[in-house]
């Protein structure tokens, strides 16, 4: 699977981060208009935290590790 990395506007829900926004790199904002889900590997199936998340009419994964956020490419 291959990840870019991209910028996230998030907010701070008690001690979870919440994905708002994709910056593209020219600037546009992307709207996420819901967060599907959000979860951490059992089984190291991933790294970091993956949200399931929906925008512009579609749906991808958000990954956060280490303070950094990427999103997956298909």
């Amino acid at each position: 699977m291959k990840k870019k990395e991209v910028k996230v506007e998030s907010i701070r829900d008690k001690s979870r981060l919440i994905p708002q926004a994709l910056i593209g790199s020219n600037g546009t904002r992307h709207e996420i208009t819901k967060v599907l889900f959000c979860a951490h590997s059992t089984e190291n199936e991933f790294e970091g935290i993956r949200y399931a998340v929906s925008f512009n009419g579609a749906e991808t994964y958000l990954y956060l590790i280490d303070s950094r956020w990427y999103v997956q490419v298909v």
